[in-house]
């Protein structure tokens, strides 16, 4: 993700709202995280990851395949989608490939959806 962001300046309170104090994604890093976001809207890319990131070090698409009801190519396709999105990485051993989380875009999505405090 892009290590530019942008810090609002905080408002005056003498309006409605409390003061903007947050950083907020820059354009680069909204089409950046648009991309991560759509490749992660798939039913079965969204398993794919989370089977991925929940396996702890890597993962072997033999592990991954017999799990959906969808065809080896089918797997493959949504596996590719995940690389691209920088979600994944991968190394062929042989004739498996094996997965593992890319671990600055676990990092970027944790820290995006980290909720501040919301008031009562």
């Amino acid at each position: 993700m892009s290590k530019q962001e942008i810090v609002l300046t905080p408002r005056a309170t003498d309006g409605c709202c409390a003061p903007i104090s947050t950083a907020a994604l820059d354009p680069d890093g909204a089409a950046e995280g648009a991309t991560v976001f759509k490749a992660l809207a798939d039913p079965i890319r969204l398993r794919l990851f989370s089977m991925i990131t929940s396996a702890g070090d890597e993962i072997c698409v033999c592990d991954l395949t017999p799990q959906f009801d969808v065809s080896g190519p089918t797997i493959s396709h949504h596996l590719k989608v995940l690389r691209e999105a920088g979600l994944v990485d991968c190394e062929r051993r042989g004739t498996w490939v094996y997965y593992w989380p890319v671990p600055e875009k676990l990092q970027w999505i944790s820290s995006l959806l980290a909720a501040p405090a919301i008031r009562a």
